[in-house]
C-alpha cells in the first residue's frame, strides 16, 4: 500500500520514530541501547537542514531498485528512549545512489555514534524485498528485544511456529486482529549474520512480526513506524499472558479455538491459525 501525496512532513515522521522509540522502552523491550528502527522514504525530501553533513557509504547489499530512496536509521549504541530527544542526533539520513551498491550518509554535527546499526543489513533487505514486492512508498522496520516474547523463545517448544501462535494469541481478541497471520520464527542465528538477514527477509514476507529466537523480534508496517511498534507491543503482550499462565500452573484457558474463529468470522479476519 502507498502513501498518497501529500506526504508526511519530515519532521513528522522524525517525532514518530522519536515516540516509537520512547514507547519500546516503556514496555521494556529496549534495555540500554538494545532495539534499532529504520524508516524507507520512496518520495522526494531534502534533509539538509537537519543533516547536513555528508559522506559516502557502501550500503550491506546491492538495492538499486531503491536509488534515490532515503532511509532514516538509528546509529549504532543509541538508545531508543532518547531519540525523541534529539532524533538528528540519534538518526542517519541515508540517500541510496543512482548505483544502489553505495549510498550518501547525511549526519547532524550533533551526531552521537559513528556508525549506523549493525542490524542495518537486515533492516535494508526487508525494506527492498517488500519495495519490490509491494511496490510501497513507504516501509518502517523496528527491531526490540521484548521482555517476555524473547524468554519465551529460550523455551524449545515456543520455537515450533504453530505453538507458538496457538498459545500466544489465544489471550486477546486484539491478538488475531492485529496479528491475523500470526508470528514468523527465525532460529537463532548470530545477530547481524547474512544468516539472520535472510531467515528475517522470507519469514517477513508472510508475517508482520518475526521473533528472533533467543535474540528478540522485528516488526514491520507500510503504515507507520507507530504501526509497527504496536505489533511489537501486541506480541509483548500476548508472550506476557503466556508467562503469567506458565507462572500459575496453566490454570488459565484462554480463549478457545472456536472463540478465535467467531471472532475472525464476526470481523472477517482471515487467518489458519486456530
Amino acid at each position: 500500500m502507498a502513501i498518497q501525496a501529500p506526504y508526511p512532513e519530515f519532521e513528522e515522521i522524525l517525532i514518530s520514530i522519536g515516540e516509537a522509540g520512547r514507547r519500546l522502552s516503556e514496555i521494556e523491550a529496549s534495555e540500554g541501547a538494545a532495539g534499532n528502527i529504520s524508516v524507507y522514504l520512496g518520495w522526494q525530501v531534502d534533509p539538509r537542514r537537519k543533516f547536513p553533513l555528508e559522506e559516502e557509504i557502501e550500503l550491506p547489499q546491492a538495492a538499486p531498485e531503491l536509488a534515490g530512496g532515503i532511509f532514516l536509521v538509528t546509529g549504532s549504541g543509541r538508545r531508543l528512549r532518547e531519540i525523541k530527544d534529539d532524533p538528528a542526533a540519534n538518526l542517519g539520513c541515508v540517500i541510496v545512489n543512482a548505483s544502489g551498491r553505495a549510498a550518501r550518509l547525511c549526519t547532524s554535527p550533533r551526531k552521537l555514534f559513528t556508525r549506523l546499526t549493525s542490524e542495518f543489513n537486515s533492516h535494508l533487505a526487508v525494506h527492498c524485498d517488500q519495495v519490490i514486492r509491494t511496490r510501497t512508498n513507504f516501509h518502517a522496520v523496528v527491531h526490540a528485544q521484548p521482555l517476555h516474547l524473547t524468554y519465551l523463545s529460550h523455551l524449545p517448544a515456543y520455537r515450533d511456529e504453530s505453538y507458538l501462535n496457538q498459545h500466544l494469541l489465544r489471550w486477546q481478541p486484539e491478538a488475531i486482529v492485529n496479528l491475523p497471520e500470526g508470528l514468523g520464527v527465525v532460529p537463532f542465528r548470530v545477530p547481524g549474520s547474512p544468516e539472520l538477514m535472510a531467515g528475517t527477509v522470507e519469514s517477513l514476507r508472510s508475517h508482520r512480526v518475526v521473533v528472533w529466537s533467543k535474540h528478540g523480534a522485528m516488526a514491520r508496517s507500510d503504515q507507520s513506524v507507530k504501526r509497527a511498534t504496536d505489533r511489537i507491543e501486541y506480541a509483548e503482550t500476548a508472550a506476557h499472558y503466556e508467562y503469567l499462565n506458565l507462572v500459575n500452573r496453566e490454570q488459565a484457558e484462554g480463549l478457545s479455538a472456536d472463540e478465535v474463529r467467531a471472532i475472525s468470522k464476526s470481523l472477517n479476519i482471515q487467518q489458519t491459525i486456530f
